[in-house]
């Protein structure tokens, strides 16, 4: 583990590793992540990239689409800005490597929902293990760069660790590097940094469904939170409508894109609903689709709906969909064939640490860019795609702006050693498993698609008593892994439920019963 570095990067998706390559010409990188390098949101990305690169589609199509999933809270500057470096962007991910699927010498751009053009690019139905594919071994080549692998990012130092009083209302506060537990040794480290970026990724494990993988734990925003950094809009979660609806698939992605080649959704009786909730049918955003999904089964008691990709020829499904055909084959269906069974799952976070168009938090000296991030490109809805265009985009101008700051900074060299005094080793699996699945029920149960005054009351008093339960523990207890986690996805229950019953409407992601509509007065972030 090094002294100190120039810049610490948290996390090893696309929005880190891509800051990593801006920012290594410029001084020593050190990357963090709690597992394998290559685990991350963006290797289970198999939609693609949303940008402007054909000459039937336009900049202004593009951030209306935007603008119009948003429902009224995106920010215009950021759409523009956002939708506006496109093409840029995916030039550069080529430049790394990365390899998109071409027809007849052009890139094969293909369409989801909530898109008036076709813009999306692709690898197949693995665009995201293509461009994490290509990063790291850009990355692996740049000698100013080094990975930490199985290294949890515990705690950002800020100068509350120096002993001052931090509070939300602290203008000068700062960030000073990261307390990391390397999981091999269970021994915490102090890395001092000039800089440091959260991309730590999305929240998705908080919920019991999930398309996100086990690492999804919102790490990055519960330390940020803890930091007394600003935090926005937490109550818009995205679920995707179709996860496959199989025994032992851990709710596997169906991708947008199936839905964008003109499969349907139908009822167990083969007949289509998706008329009746959206005149785009099928094409409509995500959370009109998951909506109308929880609706047709509320109301049907069904456990599922389907997928019909049939009108297709086997050959087109396989060369569109390698990878989404053959899970579906070790799970008995052949989607040439047969109706795919979906259900909606958690997904995507558009709420997160809030950033300004820099990247910077309000935490001087901290940067975010991803999942973790809230930018206000995707205001209340994530448009399908945009989220590997943000997290690049964005690390690009957190990785200018970083670098600016670094060539006159120095590092803190007085920052105090991780103490665990006090505390002890303890055998208390059981305690972390039994919580962290109680939350993830609640979290379904009462805070999910359609939610309510009544439920999300029920769920911040139950989200309580784990955290107290918890907490106890953590002060007691040597840390680990699983509790860390534990406790960071408590942190970010909480953020969620505390937004969402404050807003006292239904717009974009989030929706209740007891207010059915949108409302002008809530046109505004949550902010936290």
């Amino acid at each position: 583990m090094p002294d100190n570095v120039d810049f610490l990067v948290i996390g090893s998706g696309a929005a880190g590793l891509s800051f990593a390559l801006r920012v290594a010409g410029f001084g020593s990188v050190a990357i963090v992540t709690k597992k394998e390098s290559a685990e991350s949101n963006t290797n289970y990305a198999q939609g693609g990239l949303a940008s402007v690169m054909d000459h039937e589609d336009h900049f202004d199509l593009h951030i209306q689409d935007t603008m119009t999933a948003g429902a009224g809270l995106c920010r215009p500057e950021v759409v523009e800005l956002v939708v506006r470096n496109g093409p840029a962007v995916v030039q550069e991910l080529r430049d790394w490597g990365s390899d998109f699927t071409t027809r007849n010498g052009k890139l094969d751009l293909g369409r989801e929902g909530g898109h008036t053009r076709n813009r999306i690019v692709h690898a197949s139905d693995l665009t995201g293990r293509e461009i994490e594919r290509a990063m790291l071994e850009a990355v692996g080549k740049h000698p100013n760069i080094r990975i930490f692998e199985h290294h949890f990012a515990l705690e950002l130092i800020t100068r509350h660790h120096l002993g001052d009083k931090v509070t939300w209302q602290t203008k000068d506060n700062k960030c000073y590097g990261a307390y990391v537990f390397d999981t091999r040794t269970n021994t915490v480290e102090t890395i001092p940094a000039k800089t440091t970026l959260v991309a730590t990724g999305g929240v998705g494990q908080v919920y019991l469904h999930t398309t996100n993988p086990t690492i999804a734990t919102g790490d990055g925003i519960a330390m940020a939170y803890r930091a007394k950094a600003e935090i926005a809009n937490m109550e818009f979660m995205q679920f995707h409508p179709t996860s496959l609806a199989v025994p032992g698939a851990n709710s596997f992605l169906i991708s947008e894109a199936v839905r964008g080649k003109g499969a349907r959704l139908r009822a167990k009786d083969g007949n289509t609903f998706m008329k009746k909730y959206d005149p785009r049918a099928e094409l409509a955003p995500r959370d009109i689709v998951a909506r109308a999904i929880d609706h047709h089964l509320k109301k049907t008691g069904e456990s599922c709906v389907y997928l019909d990709v049939t009108h297709l020829t086997p050959g087109e499904i396989r060369d569109s969909f390698p990878h989404i055909t053959r899970t579906c084959l070790e799970h008995g269906i052949d989607i040439t064939r047969q109706w795919i069974p979906v259900v909606p799952a958690a997904h995507y976070l558009c709420g997160g640490i809030v950033t300004d168009t820099r990247g910077a938090t309000s935490i001087e000296a901290l940067y975010c860019a991803g999942e973790a991030s809230c930018t206000g490109l995707h205001g209340a809805n994530r448009l399908a795609s945009n989220s590997l265009l943000e997290a690049v985009v964005f690390s690009k101008r957190a990785a200018e702006n970083a670098r600016e700051y670094a060539r006159a900074a120095t590092c803190q060299n007085d920052i105090p050693q991780w103490d665990d005094s006090g505390t002890v080793n303890a055998e208390e699996a059981i305690l972390i498993d039994h919580n962290k699945r109680e939350l993830q029920q609640i979290m379904w149960n009462y805070v999910g698609i359609v939610r309510s005054d009544l439920r999300l009351q029920r769920a911040h008093r139950r989200t309580g008593l784990i955290f107290e339960e918890t907490e106890d523990f953590y002060q007691r207890t040597r840390v680990s892994e699983s509790l860390c986690e534990l406790r960071n996805m408590i942190a970010n229950a909480y953020m969620i439920i505390r937004s969402a019953l404050s807003r006292k409407e239904s717009r974009g992601l989030h929706y209740t019963t007891d207010y059915p509509e949108q409302r002008e007065s809530e046109r505004k972030d949550t902010i936290i």
